[in-house]
């Protein structure tokens, strides 16, 4: 099972990139491509396959290199994309030069006008499972420096207007010359589990009211600064749902620019198993066994035959926990996990399927 959006197909080119000669022979060159973003939005094909669209240089009027984002370079790892309006198909992705991406808003009137005819606007996460891994890490990464360069326009030493260097990979204050780059906010996620004296392991799942209807995810939280990412997750588990937790061991990580973080997986044990969400903003907590998640899978309700008299025999807030899960999947049959394309749902079914974790 692979993460979505960390399978980039472009070499980003760090050293090159700040060469203008170079550059610019990137930007001109005739089998380079340029995907736009419009208000964190990328542009696909009108029909209901939603394939990302780039365009060449020349279907782009009076379009200059300082206001385009560098990318990378294309390794030829596949096919990803198509390019659109062009009557010589002989530009495929394996023979693609290099990749730019443009802010909409950067383009001229007219551009954008014929924009609107070739494409659809869509946010990324809505068509994500239409997509081929190297598009979907493609488009994320050109959102995710489009909207850094929107929302970091003044320097944050002096509070002057910065301007773009580095081919957009950094940002130089026009006063006081202090350079910032692209923002990455840390995070830790984290699969919670415990083997109950019943002798089930299960795993610790949370909702947020906001989420849809039914949607429980693992826990996870931004890492403090001067704390460890091991101190962050006992931290934000403990906040969360007064749960204690020992022995993190880090799984694996994924690009999150919505808007602009990186999501560190974890797996954690839990010493205590009393929830608690009052501190938090969580609507619901609960434990979780692989019978019950395997139900979520099947988008079928959870019921499992849990004898009540029997019970866990811990805390009554946890086994009031576990058994009020079976009864309310009874009455609601779309319980579901996080969305596909997020490490969240990764990090549950590796559990599931007894690939990490501890029990």
């Amino acid at each position: 099972m692979s993460l979505m959006y960390a399978n980039m197909p472009l070499d980003r080119c760090t050293n090159q990139r700040k060469n203008k000669r170079w550059l610019m022979s990137e930007f001109t060159h005739q089998n380079t491509l340029f995907c736009i973003i419009n208000d964190g939005m990328s542009l696909f094909s009108h029909d209901n396959i939603f394939t990302p669209l780039y365009l060449t240089k020349s279907q782009l009027d009076s379009l200059s290199v300082d206001s385009c984002i560098y990318l990378g370079k294309n390794l030829g790892k596949g096919y990803f994309g198509k390019n659109l309006g062009e009557e010589d198909e002989s530009l495929t992705s394996t023979n693609v030069k290099s990749l730019f991406v443009v802010d909409f808003k950067k383009l001229r009137f007219s551009t954008q006008a014929q924009l609107l005819n070739l494409g659809q606007w869509q946010n990324l996460r809505e068509v994500t499972p239409n997509l081929t891994a190297l598009d979907a890490s493609i488009q994320a990464l050109a959102k995710a420096l489009v909207y850094w360069h929107t929302t970091h326009q003044y320097c944050g030493k002096c509070g002057n207007a910065s301007r773009s260097v580095e081919a957009g990979h950094a940002r130089r204050c026009t006063e006081c010359r202090n350079v910032s780059f692209p923002r990455t906010d840390p995070a830790v996620i984290m699969l919670v589990e415990h083997k109950f004296p019943d002798g089930i392991a299960r795993c610790l799942l949370g909702r947020n009211a906001k989420w849809r209807a039914g949607m429980y995810s693992t826990l996870a939280g931004f890492v403090d600064p001067g704390e460890t990412l091991e101190e962050a997750v006992i931290r934000e588990v403990l906040e969360e749902t007064a749960v204690v937790v020992e022995n993190p061991q880090y799984i694996t990580s994924q690009p999150w620019p919505f808007p602009a973080s990186v999501m560190l997986g974890f797996t954690a044990v839990a010493t205590s198993t009393t929830i608690d969400i009052s501190q938090d903003d969580l609507e619901d907590c609960q434990w979780f066994s692989r019978e019950q998640l395997a139900s979520f899978y099947k988008g079928t309700n959870a019921g499992i035959n849990i004898d009540k008299n029997a019970g866990v025999n811990v805390d009554h807030t946890v086994e009031a926990s576990v058994v009020e899960s079976v009864e309310a999947n009874d009455q609601n049959p779309e319980y579901r996990l996080s969305s596909s394309d997020s490490i969240s749902s990764y990090l549950i079914t590796a559990w599931k399927n007894k690939e990490i974790g501890q029990y």
